[in-house]
């Protein structure tokens, strides 16, 4: 049987690009992802105060942590996004950005500013949490 996580979107509440809850069938395996940081294959922040470029860069980073799993973007049930910015600006391109990489998979997420992030340059972190089809079962 092949299960499906559902993505809840309310009449009740404003209307937003992202679902307001998700669903995740039992059996299912839940994948907790190390935050998504913009780090190169070498391990280094690119120094850049460019946002979008660090917001593409974690992207890549989770997809490719996700594909180890055995999973994709549409198996993420939760996402955090945080961004090193006071300005709101820079919060709104950062999830712009990531909106644009999960495409009709509107995640419920959390978009966070914050003061700083773990590594030097760092702007931006993607957090997750995915779910997968249980295949010992």
């Amino acid at each position: 049987m092949n299960k499906k996580i559902s993505l809840i979107h309310s009449n009740h509440l404003a209307q937003v690009d992202y679902a307001y809850a998700s669903r995740v069938p039992a059996g299912m395996d839940l994948l907790f992802l190390a935050g998504a940081c913009p780090l190169t294959k070498e391990g280094i922040v690119p120094a850049s105060s460019d946002y979008e470029i660090q917001a593409n860069l974690c992207v890549e980073n989770l997809k490719a942590a996700l594909k180890e799993c055995g999973a994709t973007l549409e198996d993420i049930v939760y996402t955090r996004i945080l961004v090193a910015s006071q300005n709101r600006a820079d919060l709104v391109t950062t999830w712009q950005t990531i909106r644009r990489e999960f495409g009709n998979h509107d995640v419920p997420s959390t978009l966070s500013g914050v003061t700083i992030l773990g590594y030097t340059n760092q702007l931006v972190e993607i957090e997750a949490v995915a779910a997968v089809n249980n295949h010992t079962k």
